[in-house]
């Protein structure tokens, strides 16, 4: 099934107000990073949205990442006040912070590609 309008909508307001939270400086320090928020998805019930975030200008290892994770884990409060403050919901969804591996992906994918030496002579 696929998401409502309302799910996209109310996923893309979170993504919004978390980016520019992230602007004006959370209080943690290891939120000190170039960090974009690069999605959001909401559940159908609006219980719960997923928040994928990247780290711009570096490659960050697995450490890394989880601490900006625990970053953002221990400014859910705040970010959630301020998401309901905003977005005047009934329930503001509980939030899970999720490191985006997309472009590391893509990455790997074009070395790949590379490595196997495939010329363009050799396709036509």
């Amino acid at each position: 099934m696929s998401k409502g309008y309302r799910q996209d909508r109310i996923g893309e307001e979170i993504r919004r107000i978390i980016s520019e939270l992230l602007i004006k400086g959370l209080k943690d320090p290891r939120l000190d990073e170039m960090i974009s928020i690069t999605a959001v998805e909401v559940t159908s019930d609006y219980s719960y949205a997923t928040v994928y975030f990247s780290v711009l200008g570096t490659d960050s290892d697995e450490e890394g990442m989880n601490e900006i994770a625990d970053g953002f884990t221990s400014s859910q409060g705040f970010i959630r006040n301020q998401i309901g403050k905003q977005l005047k919901l009934r329930h503001t969804p509980e939030l899970i912070f999720k490191a985006d591996r997309s472009e590391e992906y893509g990455r790997h994918i074009d070395g790949i590609i590379e490595s196997l030496n495939i010329s363009k002579d050799e396709e036509e």
